[in-house]
């Protein structure tokens, strides 16, 4: 059933604020001291865009959550009171030599690509409370058991699917239902060899999501209303990477794409897509659509954009210098 529109707004978002540093507790000691720009601009970045739940990529993780706590206090405006760290694949040993290069403990030796346990992870900000006793986690989920999977022959029995994870998280609305969020941080589909090992990951962790909602797996389908959000890591039309899986997502019956616009952009000859949706700016490679927030069917949308701003405009400085990656939104009415 959908919501009605003319209610309350949700705003619902998703960025990458690169809040990840080269060792454990690095970032968080930063954040204490409030000596690093970047981090001091990323909580500008989220003070202007006001969204009432943020999905954070690129967040180390730790276990009690203090790197989360210690930048959602930066953060000017309405603040946080509900916050959730989660645990990523990432730097998670393994003790094998997944590399084959004969050493053991080296960050691609690690469940996914991790200089340490927790590197560049999720967290979530929300102003609804987090039903944190009916998370479903599927990080846990083995790269061989999706249906379909472009595993390669020697990937290791024991091999997650996910790099950082895929969860549902399910928010508390005023009148007891929930609202549930599929977030997810895909592993970017280059830096390894003709195997091709990172592109087919990155396919198979978004393929996840179409296997979930297609009822092909031991877990049931989400139940509606939900957002699906995160970083897919893949432009579905420029860029290198097996497009099939981010391309049936963004037109899949159950979703719709609010294709959110930047009114600021840059156009970009040497890509093929719409630069007004691109979400990142890499160095030599261009901007590219690499956030998505996918509602289901039955949510009314009222408005989705692109956090940028023009030149002139203060907050594009700050922008540049938080991260390459924009802040993508969406809000919905609620009833």
């Amino acid at each position: 059933m959908a919501w009605p529109a003319g209610a309350e707004t949700l705003r619902i978002a998703t960025y990458n604020a690169e809040l990840t540093a080269q060792g454990p507790g690095l970032a968080l000691q930063a954040l204490q001291r409030g000596s690093d720009p970047s981090q001091i601009a990323a909580a500008a970045v989220l003070a202007a865009l006001n969204a009432d739940v943020v999905l954070l990529t690129g967040i180390d993780y730790d276990l009690r959550g203090q790197t989360l706590a210690a930048f959602a206090a930066k953060i000017g405006g309405a603040p946080y009171p509900y916050q959730l760290a989660l645990r990523p694949n990432t730097g998670l040993a393994t003790g094998l030599d997944l590399d084959g290069n004969g050493r053991l403990g080296e960050p691609r030796d690690a469940m996914a690509y991790g200089r340490f346990a927790g590197q560049a992870g999720m967290a979530l900000l929300s102003r609804l409370p987090i039903d944190s006793e009916n998370i479903r986690d599927f990080s846990g989920f083995l790269w061989r058991d999706l249906p379909d999977a472009l595993v390669l022959p020697d990937t290791p029995a024991g091999q997650n699917l996910s790099t950082s994870g895929h969860y549902e998280i399910p928010l508390r609305l005023g009148d007891g239902r929930s609202l549930r969020l599929l977030a997810y941080y895909a592993t970017p589909p280059v830096f390894d060899g003709p195997e091709d090992r990172n592109g087919r990951r990155n396919h198979d962790e978004t393929a996840f999501w179409l296997r979930l909602m297609e009822g092909r797996l031991p877990q049931p389908p989400p139940e509606k209303p939900f957002v699906l959000l995160g970083q897919t890591n893949l432009d579905p039309v420029d860029g290198e990477g097996l497009r099939d899986a981010v391309q049936a997502l963004l037109t899949h019956p159950s979703l719709q794409d609010p294709a959110p616009r930047s009114a600021s952009f840059t156009p970009d000859k040497t890509q093929h897509g719409d630069p007004a949706l691109d979400t990142a700016l890499y160095d030599k490679i261009g901007s590219l659509r690499v956030e998505v927030v996918l509602p289901s069917r039955d949510l009314t949308v009222q408005a989705a954009g692109i956090l940028r701003a023009s030149p002139d405009d203060p907050l594009a400085k700050t922008l540049t210098e938080a991260s390459r990656h924009w802040p993508v939104w969406v809000d919905l009415d609620l009833p």
